[in-house]
């Protein structure tokens, strides 16, 4: 069994699994997490339970849906994929450059 924190609305949490399913696991509760917030955004100041109980009624709605042969929307972008992006881009241009300029006589 392997054990693995988790975040969900800003707290953590440790949960076990089984062992390999650790990535797993973390991209649940990431869907988790951004419904969570997303229920937090559209109602305001929640309690925690309210708010995990309409975290839970939303993933719901979307497992209906999903059955029911509807498409979901896509999730939001994570920035933070975008930013690293950005990063790389930025290295490989860099290096690049450089390699240019030892190219050069």
């Amino acid at each position: 069994m392997a054990n693995i924190d988790i975040e969900v609305a800003g707290r953590r949490y440790s949960v076990a699994c089984r062992d390999g399913e650790e990535e797993h696991l973390r991209s649940v509760a990431a869907l988790v997490d951004r419904r969570a917030r997303d229920a937090a955004a559209a109602l305001g100041n929640l309690g925690e339970s309210r708010q995990l109980l309409f975290t839970a009624l939303m993933l719901a709605d979307d497992i209906k849906d999903v059955q029911g042969g509807k498409e979901l929307p896509p999730p939001p972008p994570d920035t933070r994929v975008a930013e690293a992006l950005e990063a790389l881009a930025s290295r490989v241009e860099a290096l690049a450059a450089r390699a240019e300029a030892r190219a050069r006589p």
